[in-house]
Formats: structure tokens, C-alpha cells, sequence
């Protein structure tokens, strides 16, 4: 009887500390994704433009430049989103496309000692790089619009600017 004793208490010791294991094993993974989430930080890098091609009608492409907080691991941009709106506009979301941005893709361009990298698909945290889209319908003169950035691991960054009161062919959005 003791015997049959030793060996129950045996097997369920052994399942306890076998859960105990596993349970501290999934505590560290989720640690681990929660760690490499909050670092992975999107920055503005400077001025959002917004461009016309014809500045009476209103700003037909918008470009700013992004890069990652210090210590970031690298950016998949390919699978980065962009939510663009206006307030008499719905949202629409732009995804990676390489080359020149059209449609509802955005591009990313790496510039580095004034030599452009087309086509870039992911941005580590010594880089920057430049995003570049079409908008359509065109955003007129004195007009609030909103940015979403969604990387694909990580926080988003959104921010809000206004177009100028009198359009050209290059604008700096306040």
C-alpha cells in the first residue's frame, strides 16, 4: 500500500511540475511578443508634403518620411497599411506596392548619401524612408486630413495635418 503511495504521489508530482513548465514557458513567450511589440515604434521623420499637379484643383500626392525609435527591430514594410481620410471622404487603406505608388498603393524609397533605393520592403532602426502616395479625390485648400500608419507588428502611429490656405505645387501640411 505504501508502495502504490510513493508511486501516485510519484506521477502527480511529476504532471505538476510538468504543467508548472509549460505554464512558465507560455508566460515567456507572451513576455517576448509583448517586448518586440512595444519597441517597435514608427517615427516621423520631419515635414509631410502634399503635392498638385494642378494647385487650383488640390493636392493630387502626399509624401513624408518615417523611421524606427533606437533599438526597434527591422519593419516589414511590405506589410505596412495606410489609413488616409478627410472629413468628406470615407477612409481608405493603401498597402506596399513596389515601384511608383498608383492606385491604392503607397511606395517606400530609401535615400541614402543622395542615391534613392525604389522599391524598399523593410526599414531597420539606422534607416529612413520615404512614403509616397496618390490621393484621389483631390484634397482641397484649408482641409483637415487624418493618417494612420499600421505596421504589421507593433503600435500604429496616427496623426492629423491641414492643408495650406493657398495651394502651390509643393506644401509643407501644418
Amino acid at each position: 500500500m505504501l508502495i502504490a503511495f510513493v508511486v501516485v504521489a510519484a506521477v502527480f508530482s511529476y504532471v505538476v511540475l510538468g504543467a508548472g513548465f509549460f505554464t512558465t514557458q507560455k508566460a515567456q513567450e507572451t513576455v517576448y511578443q509583448a517586448v518586440a511589440q512595444s519597441t517597435s515604434n514608427i517615427q516621423m521623420m520631419g515635414q509631410v508634403y502634399g503635392t498638385a499637379s494642378d494647385p487650383a484643383n488640390g493636392i493630387d500626392s502626399i509624401s513624408f518620411a518615417i523611421g524606427l525609435a533606437p533599438g526597434s527591430p527591422t519593419l516589414d514594410i511590405s506589410k505596412m497599411k495606410i489609413i488616409f481620410s478627410t472629413p468628406n471622404d470615407p477612409p481608405k487603406t493603401y498597402t506596399w506596392g513596389p515601384g511608383v505608388a498608383s492606385g491604392m498603393l503607397f511606395s517606400a524609397n530609401e535615400t541614402l548619401a543622395g542615391t534613392t533605393t525604389p522599391g524598399l520592403q523593410s526599414l531597420s532602426s539606422q534607416n529612413q524612408t520615404q512614403i509616397s502616395f496618390k490621393v484621389s479625390p483631390v484634397v482641397p485648400k484649408n482641409t483637415v486630413v487624418n493618417f494612420e500608419i499600421l505596421p504589421s507588428v507593433g503600435a500604429a502611429l496616427p496623426f492629423s495635418k491641414t492643408t495650406p490656405p493657398a495651394l502651390t505645387s509643393t506644401n509643407v501640411l501644418y
